[in-house]
Formats: structure tokens, sequence, C-alpha cells
């Protein structure tokens, strides 16, 4: 009988030497308890080593899902001869595999729980059953190969990690606000020294590196700032420095803002490497996604869904909306307009368009967006053609529409005929036209008198309508008077029955209080 046992290293086949051990299978423990009997128990007859990572991987991979490999089947069509697979049989640890060794060589196959103890006793005795393999080696391929087999089911890339992208973004915007709170801090500080500065010099962190470079504020006229500010503002400085209206401060205050100084530097140059960093990544992780909306806006979008295939999942209209959560939800429980983009707002493409545009530019950004998402996440290409194609395209739509908007509508195509039209000249006749005078007849006086009378029943009708209008008005008065006389009626009568229970129920009272006394 024939064992096949499958190692990190390749595949083994082994000869049980005496096949009745398996009738009492509670007992082959005693057969591999020390390696002199393990080899009186099975023998090696032949072993198929795995070229490479790849081939143990893709033996691995056949083995789980349970299908014959293409190496494993002319390993043993050379190692059994077809004689002997008619007559011997072949132990399998997998009854899947097992299956289909048999219905392909067409050969007896034996995979049940009867040989889970043999292949326990093969497998604590590996070392001495196969020389040339120490435990070592053995464990290093076992470590290598699981490592491997498990990326391979995860369709693990180490170059694809979002999680660095979300902490980098979300570290980029805690940096933000550090800096711009420092930034502050120290134009406020020093600010009581040079207010002036303040105003000239706008960025931190040539603020910071001025500071650092002047100290105080008598030093600006001798000191050369060149390599940080431009010339026309290094002497807006020097002759601000000169008629400031600042206090003065002493060494120690300076030598904290110097220390507050420093800090703005270096978090600035950090902050520099992180975007770099996070530039990187994204172009390796998300190339279609930061082509069409930049790096940061890309960042962004898969912080907030928490990962690049969660992303994936998210139609184009969630993706348009995403991080305006809020505004959505109110606008629904108000039944007002909902938003109409969200993070994707930020976008270069976006912001191109003009007020009226950005919804619709929005909606197709968001939709190419989407397929670019699901290209990077799930595609095999890492090539950003896709995206700069879908970019393209939504700037040739833009371009249309602002081509549209600044065209004539039909309205104004009309306004514009009429006022193009010529006007009317009056050409003068050069001699009387007797034919063109039309002479007026007189009005009969049948007419005259039926006019007369339409004006005199027009006018009786008119007092109808007044009279009956103020009769109306009467009996509707007189209607509400009667109906407010009754409700003040009603009230009374309440009041008074009320008045008379109170009355009834004090004399019980006290007639029930005598009673008890």
């Amino acid at each position: 009988m024939l064992v096949l046992f499958e190692t990190p290293a390749g595949y083994a086949l082994f000869t049980l030497l005496d096949d009745g051990k398996l009738e009492k299978p509670e007992q082959i423990w005693k057969d591999f308890e020390t390696p002199a009997q393990a080899n009186k128990t099975v023998k090696l007859r032949a072993f198929s080593k795995f070229e490479n990572t790849t081939d143990a991987l893709s033996a691995m991979t056949a083995l789980i899902e349970g299908k014959l490999s293409k190496n494993l089947k002319e390993f043993l069509s050379s190692e059994i001869s077809e004689k002997e697979m008619k007559k011997e049989s072949l132990i399998v640890g997998d009854a899947k595999l097992g299956g289909a060794i048999a219905k392909k060589l067409n050969m007896k196959v034996l995979s049940d729980s009867t040989t889970l103890d043999l292949y326990r006793g093969i497998r604590s005795q590996l070392d001495s059953l196969l020389s040339g393999l120490s435990s070592s080696d053995l464990s290093a391929m076992v470590l290598g190969l699981s490592h491997s087999l498990s990326r391979y089911k995860l369709k693990f890339s180490p170059d694809k990690v979002d999680t660095m992208i979300v902490q980098a973004i979300a570290l980029l915007d805690d940096l933000d606000k550090e800096l711009n709170t420092y930034a502050m801090r120290v134009k406020e500080w020093y600010g009581w020294h040079f207010p002036e500065m303040t105003k000239l010099i706008v960025d931190n962190l040539a603020y910071a590196k001025v500071v650092k470079q002047m100290g105080f504020r008598s030093n600006c006229s001798s000191t050369d700032f060149s390599e940080i500010l431009p010339e026309e503002l290094e002497q807006e400085v020097k002759e601000a420095a000169e008629i400031s209206m600042g206090t003065e401060i002493a060494d120690e205050d300076l030598e904290n803002i110097f220390a507050l100084c420093d800090q703005i530097i270096s978090i600035t140059e950090y902050r520099t490497q992180l975007y770099e960093y996070l530039k990187n990544r994204m172009n390796a992780i998300a190339p279609n996604l930061t082509a069409l909306v930049g790096d940061l806006v890309g960042a962004r979008l898969i912080a907030h869904a928490g990962s690049l295939m969660t992303l994936a999942k998210h139609p184009a209209s969630t993706i348009q909306i995403l991080g305006a959560e809020k505004a959505l939800f109110r606008a629904l429980k108000t039944k007002h307009d909902t938003p109409k983009y969200g993070l994707i707002y930020h976008a270069s493409l976006i912001g191109q368009a003009g007020p009226k545009m950005k919804g619709k530019i929005a909606r197709m950004v968001a939709t190419k967006a989407a397929i670019s998402i699901r290209v990077d996440a799930l595609g095999e290409t890492d090539t950003a053609d896709l995206g700069i194609e879908n970019r393209g395209k939504v700037e040739a739509r833009l371009r249309m529409l602002e081509g549209r908007s600044g065209g004539f509508d039909k309205k104004d195509k009309k306004a514009g005929q009429v006022k193009n039209q010529k006007k009317h000249e009056f050409v003068a006749s050069s001699s009387y036209n007797a034919s063109s005078d039309v002479a007026m007849k007189a009005a009969p006086e049948a007419s005259s008198e039926k006019k007369r009378k339409a004006e005199d029943s027009d006018s009786e009708g008119a007092e109808k309508k007044k009279s009956k209008k103020e009769k109306e008005d009467k009996k509707e008065k007189k209607e509400k008077k009667e109906k407010k006389d009754k409700e003040d009626k009603k009230e009374k009568k309440e009041k008074k029955d009320k008045e008379d229970k109170k009355e009834k129920k004090e004399k019980k009272d006290k007639k029930e209080k005598k009673e008890k006394k």
C-alpha cells in the first residue's frame, strides 16, 4: 500500500510495509515512537521537489481546492506503473483530492479517518524519513509557503496598503491645524515688538525664518533676508522696522519666541516630506483616482470610506456627497434641497466650473471617479491611463457647458430680431389722392337709443346686486349675534351649575363633619 504525503518542499511517496496495521488504527502511534520504528513501518519510495515558491504555491492551492495538479499527476504516473495502479491502493489525506486521483488515474484510493494516525506519525518523524532535509530548513519553508498562501488568498499586495494613506492624510490635517495655531501665537507674541511685520509677511514659514534671523527689530537694517524674502518685500520690512511702534522685549522673551519659530520650521519641513510620501502612495495605490481628482481629494475620499475596497463598493451618487452626510440628513428631515457635493467639491475640475455648472460637473466627476476607483481597487493595471482619459472627457464637457452658457438663448435671439427690425419710414405722397379719403357716416338714432337702454339696464342690475349684498351682510351679522348670545347663555348656565355643585358638596362635607363630632 502506498502513502502520498505533501510537504512544503515537495511530494513524498511512501510504501506502507505492513498493510495489516491499518486494521488497528488506534495502535499505529506506537510504530512511530522512535525514528527506527518509523523506518520499519514506512519507507520512502520517491520524492518530487518543488522548483520554486510559485510551484509550491500553485500545488498547495490545488490541494486546498481538492484538484489534481499537473505536477502531481506527472509524479504519480511516473512513479506508479499501470500494473501497480490496478493492484495497489493509494492512501491520501484529503478526501476531495482522493476522489480526483481515483477519477483521473483509475486507481484505488483510501482517504478516511483510519489514515489520520498514520499521517500524524509520518509528520512526527519526517526528519528521519526524509534524508537531506533538516527540521530548520523545513520550518523555514513552512513559514515562507504559509505567507505566500495567505497573500494569495487575500490577494494582498504590499504596495496597495491604503491604511498608510488613511493615517497620512489624518496626520497632514493635524499638522495643518498645529501649524496655524503656532503661527498665530508667534505673530501675536512677536507682534508686540514689531507689529508692522505681521501685515507685510503673510507666509507663516517666511515669518518664522525672518524672526529667527533678525531677533530684535534694531538688527533688521543690518540683516540680509535675500534667501527668505524677495528684494521689494525685504526693503519694506527694513523701512517699517525703523518707524515701528512696537514695545521693547527682553532676551528671555526672544529665546522663547525662537523656540516656537524652530517648532514651526521643523513641522513645516516634516509636512512637506509627509505630503511627498502621500503623493507617492496615492500614485501607487490609486493612480486613476489621483489623475482625476488630485492626491489630497482622493486620499480624503479613501480615508472617509475607510479603505479603497469599501470606496469601490460605493455608487457614484454616494461618492458625490461623501463628506456632506449631516447636510444630506438635515435636508431630508426639513424637506429642503439635498447637497450637490461633499469632499469632491475641492477637486480642481469642480473649482474651474462656474457657480451654475458646479452641480453638473460634480455629478460627472463622481461618475468618472467611481469607474477609476473600481479599476484601481480591482483592476490589474497600475497605469493612470483611464484617469487621464476621464479627466479629458470632464474638461471637454466643462468647455461645452461654458460655451453654451456664453451663447444666446432662443429668447435672446428673438429679442435680437425685434431690436434689429428696421423702423417704418413715412413716404410723403406728391399729390392729393381723393380716393384714399374716407367720409364718416352719421350713426342712426335707433342705435343710440339701444345704447342708452343697455346703459340703464346695467345701472339697474348694479343697484340690485348692491341691495342683495347689503341684505346678505345684515343676515350674516344677525346670525353671528344670535350664535354669540347662545354661547354666552350656555357658558353662564355651565358656570351656575358648577357653583351649585360646589355649594352642595360643601354643605355635604359640613354635615359629615358634624356627624363625626
